[in-house]
């Protein structure tokens, strides 16, 4: 594998060589496992290498294409975001805000809670992104919980916010991102650093000083603050490099996800690689999601790296002549988190598309969503049911469910990956000494996931521990009948659960979600049982099946199976 020679070299001040190592040769995967060791400097932060090293060796190189709502696009350079982040930084820093204290920031894709991010780490003050979506209960747990000092609010949330505010002794500080009317201490976003200083000195951090809580999406239970420090983004890197950019980080790419950037995935896997990077990214002010407008992004943007979940692929595919109607020429990686990526997936992409190289992820919240992928630059193609190899610097082993022990090729176990020196690994869960206690296991973060590993190295995810069917004495992993189901032309998606039964203990439970053109009808119910049956195993063929207009899921994409046994009456609502 060579670099490419559209690389284009900056002289960054300060440069770790070690995160650089696409721009050498490397004969294939394993020469590069074995060479990777991870350099982690004593001292290290987020601001300087995200931002100002790049405003000061090459300040009007673009970092954003900012889209606002109304279609309209502003750029903004690296220059700019340091000087709107020093001029933030200074308006947090009269507002009392000061090292180690949380500022809580929305996490629409607007530049201004990007802005925010930089601010508080250049204060050494700690950020907490926030979906936009949360009402209040899910708002007001958060920021009571991380005791934030400070929010970058959306004004679409300032009613939800001004109803919680009286409990929440900590927060005092307010900046309205948008144009509305504001109240009471409340500040609007471009009044509070319109007359600010440009000037500001960064805090000295250590590497593994916190810098970011991110709390879990509470799929499995309440959420949890996930504390992750300002080494993460090199421990995130090297996984980026191979999974996102295919070992070749080019002059002309721009990236986009259409999630949320108040989550692991879009946060790291974009925001934070494309800066450390040098790479533009787009953000999309609108915060609904619509195929035909994505595709007219790509279009516009000469988007070459996408991230988005299984949900949003399938959502694409059922856009009519898309290849035809949009030029989506510019794409080269596509890559897929949080849900299993089906051939189908992969056809519709090399029909479709062509020289598009697509790949699948995985990690999860604690791991800053770095762990394994696929990467065809060395020889890592994607197969189906798999989640590629793990990325460098990072060693995932399966462990037995009731202890340590690691078990052999193809036994199914808990994916754990090892925590001792690893700069991704998060730090602690917030205010939760005993659930991070629980998670650590001599030397091993254990991921709460059930999978494998081939004899080549290549992982499979079987299902989340609490979400295994146990029926006849059969281990059923939903996520393999999901995407087993989604594969049939006439399914647009499909979420699965265990529902009680008599004779089996549990049995698979299917929700469908039928592709446009597609009528509900028992004959096709009973074509679709019989397509798992056939494809899969006949224990896995769901006994249930219900047509569903939509499935419940969370703001990154994922079927919200929690949701479904709600539904069902088989568990209580959160």
């Amino acid at each position: 594998m060579t670099m490419a020679e559209t690389t284009t070299r900056v002289d960054l001040d300060p440069r770790i060589d070690t995160y650089h190592f696409y721009e050498r040769e490397w004969e294939g995967y394993e020469q590069l496992i074995d060479a990777f060791e991870h350099d982690v400097p004593d001292q290290f932060d987020l601001a300087t290498y995200l931002c100002d090293r790049w405003a000061d060796a090459d300040p009007n190189r673009v970092a954003v294409h900012a889209l606002g709502a109304d279609g309209t696009e502003t750029r903004y350079t690296y220059g700019d975001l340091r000087r709107d982040a020093n001029r933030l930084a200074n308006h947090l820093a009269d507002a009392g805000i000061d090292a180690g204290d949380r500022i809580a920031v929305h996490g629409g894709q607007k530049v201004e809670y990007l802005l925010a991010h930089l601010a508080a780490w250049k204060l050494g003050a700690i950020s907490v992104p926030l979906s936009l979506l949360f009402g209040p209960d899910g708002l007001e747990y958060r920021l009571a919980d991380s005791g934030a000092s400070a929010f970058v609010v959306d004004e679409a949330a300032l009613p939800t916010l001004r109803a919680v505010e009286p409990d929440l002794d900590e927060l005092e500080t307010k900046v309205v991102v948008g144009d509305g009317p504001t109240e009471g201490n409340e500040a609007a976003f471009h009044d509070a650093i319109a007359d600010r200083s440009t000037d500001v000195e960064t805090a000295t951090t250590d590497a593994d000083d916190p810098a970011v809580v991110m709390y879990t999406s509470g799929t499995t239970g309440p959420p949890k603050g996930v504390v992750h420090a300002h080494r993460s983004v090199l421990g995130v890197l090297p996984g980026q490099i191979l999974t996102r950019y295919n070992m070749d980080v080019r002059a002309g790419d721009t990236l986009y996800t259409p999630g949320e950037w108040s989550w692991s995935g879009p946060l790291f896997d974009v925001i934070v690689s494309g800066l450390y990077l040098g790479v533009p990214i787009v953000g999309d002010a609108d915060p609904g999601f619509d195929p035909e407008e994505m595709l007219a992004l790509i279009d516009r943007f000469d988007v070459s790296i996408v991230g988005a979940p299984a949900t949003v692929w399938r959502a694409l595919m059922q856009v009519p002549e898309a290849s035809e109607r949009y030029d989506l020429g510019s794409l080269r990686v596509v890559f897929n988190g949080g849900e299993a990526l089906g051939g189908s997936i992969v056809d519709w992409f090399h029909e479709t598309i062509g020289g598009v190289a697509v790949h699948e992820v995985y990690g999860q919240t604690e791991t800053a969503a770095a762990g394994a992928g696929d990467c065809e630059a060395l020889g890592i193609d994607h197969r189906d049911g798999h989640m590629g190899k793990p990325v460098p610097g990072l060693e995932i082993e399966v462990l037995d469910v009731d202890d340590a022990d690691p078990l052999g090729t193809g036994e199914v176990g808990e994916l754990a990956v090892r925590y001792e020196g690893n700069p991704v690994c998060f730090l602690e869960f917030w205010n939760a000494p005993e659930k991070t206690a629980r998670r650590l296991d001599d030397g091993w973060l254990r991921t709460e996931d059930l999978g494998s590993k081939t004899d080549d190295g290549y992982v499979s995810f079987h299902s989340r521990k609490d979400d295994v069917i146990n029926s006849s004495g059969y281990r059923i992993g939903p996520a393999e009948i999901e995407e087993c189901l989604a594969g049939h032309d006439a399914v647009a998606d499909a979420g699965v659960i265990g529902v009680p039964d008599e004779m089996r203990g549990e049995v698979p439970k299917a929700f469908v979600v039928l592709a446009e053109g597609n009528e509900a009808t028992d004959e096709l119910s009973e074509t679709l049982r019989g397509h798992v049956e056939s494809r899969l195993a006949k224990y896995e063929r769901p006994r249930e099946l219900e047509f569903v207009s939509e499935l419940p899921t969370t703001t990154t994409g994922k079927v919200r199976r929690h949701d479904l046994r709600v539904r069902e009456g088989l568990v209580e609502v959160e």
